[in-house]
């Protein structure tokens, strides 16, 4: 999640390995498109047809609507140096922005990105996406949050495959009734059901940059797009040069 964080932890992927009850699919690159190669990419989204992706890094914290085709920013908000933008997404008529350490998080009208107010935050802030009803948050650990629109907790879910927790979920995208999670720091995606938090299924997604396209700069695998009106799921990373359209195979 962060440039400067150290980690040690059991890999997720070993975790998983163990257990014989979630799904294990990798993904198929159905097409690429050009990706700003300087966005520290936090939160990515569909709302009514328009591309959202909100980034971070002090100094470098932005939200922004993207065009898929070229990679073009159409519009875009960027925040003080002391913010580090965070996870992002629409509720309603409302864009919510997290921040990472900050504890505040910003509330903007999603279609005019015209600043509303701030909120509170209890803890860190790091992925965010939603069910059509509440707020469902990361915050690092294994536990998500299910949160009122008005930040108010309504109740959290423990991740966990085969009984095991399973730590570091970062960005957020709630497809098809299930919720989806990048696992920091690795290539893996989680497939988790909302009422009990249990993996079904497992996306490994090594690969998916090819290292032609990587830089110094390039970071890990990190942003879940699911376009609802057409079911296309769209994956990119920190830093990256592409965003990839994608479907499962097993």
């Amino acid at each position: 999640m962060k440039r400067s964080l150290l980690i040690l932890l059991v890999c997720p992927l070993m975790l998983l390995a163990c257990s014989s009850k979630p799904a294990h699919y990798k993904v198929k690159v159905k097409a690429e498109y050009p990706h700003d190669s300087k966005a520290y990419t936090q939160g990515l989204f569909w709302h009514n047809g328009t591309l959202y992706e909100s980034t971070g890094l002090n100094g470098h914290s932005s939200m922004r609507t993207v065009d898929l085709q070229t990679g073009k920013v159409l519009s875009r908000i960027d925040f003080s140096r002391k913010y580090f933008a965070e996870g992002s997404t629409v509720l309603g008529d409302r864009l919510y922005i997290l921040t990472w350490q900050e504890h505040v998080a910003f509330i903007y009208d999603a279609k005019t990105l015209k600043y509303l107010k701030t909120y509170s935050y209890p803890r860190e802030g790091w992925g965010l996406t939603t069910d059509g009803k509440s707020l469902i948050a990361s915050d690092g650990s294994s536990r998500i949050y299910f949160l009122s629109p008005d930040f108010k907790l309504e109740r959290t879910i423990d991740v966990k495959a085969d009984g095991r927790a399973i730590s570091w979920l970062n960005e957020l995208e709630y497809i098809d009734g299930k919720i989806w999670a990048n696992v920091y720091t690795t290539d893996t995606i989680l497939i988790i059901n909302p009422k009990d938090g249990a993996v079904e299924a497992l996306i490994d997604c090594r690969g998916l940059l090819p290292d032609k396209l990587r830089t110094a700069e390039t970071d890990v695998l990190n942003g879940i797009a699911h376009n609802p009106a057409d079911g296309r799921i769209y994956l990119t990373g920190k830093n990256w040069k592409r965003l990839y359209e994608v479907e499962l195979v097993k």
